[in-house]
């Protein structure tokens, strides 16, 4: 997640062009149309080398724009090309693994994403602070998980077995489970925050840090999806 309390606060000082909800969404539509474009392009070519590369890249412009925010503007749509050409490139890689798996993927990410817009909208789901403690709690507990299976693999121990994507048992695919209902959860607390900030009317060019907020937290939930499928296609 890239988008917390604290994202939308601080000295911005008196702007003439604040940012809105409306701006926030044109922004947010046009860097999913960059990101999309991309990885469309790195699937359907096979460039699956792009996929290191992009990650590299988009972490680069992701911290940039996190320190420096004025910049986002130019720095997300890079971020919206670069990561989608990761994206292309691991898509590309899963659907080798078991065929029609990335479909399904996205399918599921564009109808969680909806469903839960409508039910924050329509205020379903009330974003109360025990709820925003609960899912910045967990999302914490899976980010010094995914550290640690990360740190064990730098040092020739492998991952966590509940990070391997071929890892069918009931256990490894609750975690999934698990996982990607965070992922989604994150989704909401993206959304109250983006309303906190277009109410504080902070400048103009905070409209894309927080499109980069949402991009950020549904490629998370895409790639969540995508190991969660796996791991269902592999009890097969």
């Amino acid at each position: 997640p890239a988008l917390s309390a604290k994202t939308f606060t601080g000295s911005f000082g008196t702007f003439d062009d604040v940012m809105t909800i409306d701006g926030t969404v044109n922004c947010t539509i046009v860097s999913l149309l960059i990101l999309l474009a991309s990885g469309v392009f790195t699937y359907v070519f096979e460039i699956v080398s792009f996929a290191i590369v992009g990650v590299i890249i988009a972490l680069v412009l992701l911290i940039a724009t996190m320190f420096k925010p004025q910049w986002a503007p130019k720095t997300v749509p890079l971020y919206a090309l670069f990561q989608g050409a990761a994206l292309g490139g691991i898509s590309f890689v899963f659907n080798q693994m078991y065929d029609g798996i990335v479909t399904q993927a996205v399918v599921l990410t564009v109808g969680i994403f909806f469903s839960l817009l409508f039910a924050y909208r329509s205020r379903l789901i009330k974003v109360t602070e025990n709820f925003k403690l609960g899912v910045v709690a967990a999302t914490c507990g899976i980010g010094i998980l995914y550290m640690a299976s990360f740190f064990m693999s730098m040092f020739g121990m492998g991952q966590m077995p509940i990070m391997d994507v071929t890892n069918s048992s009931l256990f490894s695919i609750g975690f999934s489970l698990f996982v990607v209902v965070i992922a989604s959860l994150n989704l909401v607390l993206d959304f109250d925050f983006i309303e906190e900030g277009a109410e504080r009317g902070v400048p103009r060019y905070m409209e894309w840090r927080a499109a980069l907020g949402l991009m950020v937290t549904l490629v998370w939930l895409y790639l969540e999806i995508l190991r969660l499928l796996a791991k269902l296609q592999s009890r097969r």
